[in-house]
């Protein structure tokens, strides 16, 4: 890639649009690059689970240049490249979901409710990216499409189950990156491979079909800075007649509360819930990002929010979930299916009804407690993940200590509660290991209260902005 399309790759959706605006830069041009980035070095890390025949994102930028030309475009994104995870209905593009369950021969001809919103304003999708089977594990592999892996080492997990989409923000292809996020999928392998990445407030981004796991589903964006998150949730952030449970539309420009900062926020900070175990390097550089907020004028206090670990809610509906899944499989997909997932869906065939519903009202508790919470503190911070990244073809890491078990809900014990409890929650990169691996700080506020997730988030990326993945840098430049 020539240095003028490598730079023109790592440029931020606002800088592409002030260009486009001053004629000085063409969707043509950025897809051009970003497709030649795809080429260069996808293979290194595979990302995508399926991508766009390259003469037809190349049609759709000719026709949103011409658009730009006469001063006429769809949206405010027109013309800029964005990715989809595996789990989102795309029209004209198959979504296996990273299964050989699901057959790709069958009619493909309804786009996600994201998806639709992107395409409305003029956005190119460039391919879907990878996902674990049905989002149902932490890292990104599946039987589909095999191992999608950190830039940052390429031994290495991105984590999941969006990783790759947050590999696809780390390393530029695309600029605009839709995941979704059932327990931490977003957060996780943002975390993990040092880009930003934002769950919504659940039902603030209209989802259908609905997912097996139901309301603790949401879709969330993955991005290298605050300002295309913002940018993103404008398109995105709307119901849809198909989504029962989306919330009115509030037509807010989350971009507008950017620039405020975070003097005078009431801020709590918990480096554990008072139970969670955490990697002694990933505490630290927790807690001096913690620091930078109150040099930036906020009142921050340690404080846990005093719930018991709610681990035992989430695994209830998720193994129940699981089992509703695979319930709709013939014997023939149920046999293609991973044996982790199989397992989680047999534990669902265990549940009773008595126990999913007393999971249901503890879930229903733990969402009072933490409204309660946030009546005396806007924000909460934690870390996004209790580890760095790990070694691929494996579930979980090396253990913190022999107590530590194998589940997700473990190694990344921060994530999964705001899925039970709605709250919008985003994780920004904050520093790296001794190893040289990203590691990420979570941001959580109240339900409906996204813009100032994002107004944090941008406050602190104002001081440490996106780093390029170094490792990955140096292999791309003797390939």
């Amino acid at each position: 890639m020539s240095d003028n399309m490598s730079e023109i790759a790592d440029l931020a959706a606002a800088e592409i649009l002030s260009r486009y605006r001053q004629g000085e830069l063409s969707p043509v041009e950025v897809t051009k690059a970003t497709l030649q980035r795809i080429e260069d070095y996808n293979d290194l890390v595979n990302a995508f689970a399926i991508a766009v025949h390259p003469e037809i994102a190349i049609a759709e930028a000719q026709a949103s240049e011409k658009r730009w030309r006469e001063g006429n475009p769809l949206g405010a994104l027109d013309g800029i490249p964005f990715t989809a995870k595996d789990l989102l209905l795309s029209k004209g593009l198959p979504t296996r979901r990273g299964s050989k369950a699901v057959n790709p021969d069958q009619a493909w001809d309804e786009d996600a409710p994201a998806i639709a919103r992107l395409r409305e304003q003029g956005a190119i999708l460039l391919g879907k990216t990878t996902t674990s089977e049905f989002g149902y594990k932490g890292v990104t592999d599946s039987p589909l499409t095999g191992i999608t892996r950190n830039p940052w080492n390429l031994n290495l997990t991105p984590g999941g189950s969006s990783g790759g989409a947050a590999v696809a923000a780390a390393l530029g292809f695309g600029i605009l990156h839709l995941g979704t996020d059932g327990g931490g999928s977003v957060r996780a392998p943002a975390s993990l491979t040092g880009v930003f990445g934002i769950k919504p407030t659940f039902g603030r981004v209209a989802g259908y079909p609905i997912a097996h796991t139901g309301t603790v589903f949401h879709v969330g964006v993955l991005s290298r800075t605050v300002a295309d998150a913002a940018l993103t949730l404008n398109a995105i952030a709307h119901p849809d007649v198909r989504d029962w449970y989306a919330l009115p539309d509030h037509n807010l420009d989350y971009t507008n509360p950017l620039g405020q900062g975070v003097a005078g926020l009431r801020i709590a900070f918990s480096a554990n819930f008072g139970y969670a175990q955490v990697d002694p390097e990933v505490a630290d550089l927790v807690k001096k990002a913690v620091a930078v907020f109150a040099q930036l004028g906020a009142i921050v206090e340690e404080v846990d929010p005093n719930f018991e670990n709610p681990r035992h809610i989430s695994q209830t509906l998720w193994q129940a979930g699981a089992a509703k899944l695979l319930r709709g499989f013939t014997p023939e997909q149920r046999a293609v299916v991973e044996e982790g997932l199989q397992a989680i869906a047999a534990a669902g065939d265990r549940v009773t009804l008595a126990e999913y519903l007393s999971a249901q009202d503890a879930r229903e508790a733990l969402g009072r407690h933490l409204q309660k919470f946030h009546e005396n503190y806007d924000l909460l911070l934690t870390p996004t993940v209790a580890i760095a990244a790990f070694p691929v073809e494996q579930n979980r890491p090396p253990a913190i200590s022999e107590n530590l078990d194998s589940s997700q809900r473990e190694w990344s014990p921060f994530t999964y509660i705001f899925n039970l409890t709605q709250q919008p929650a985003a994780s920004i990169p904050i520093g790296f290991t001794k190893d040289g691996l990203p590691v990420g700080l979570q941001i959580v506020a109240a339900k409906y209260n996204d813009a100032l997730v994002l107004r944090a988030a941008q406050a602190y990326e104002n001081v440490s902005p996106f780093v390029l993945p170094l490792q990955l840098n140096k292999q791309i430049s003797h390939k």
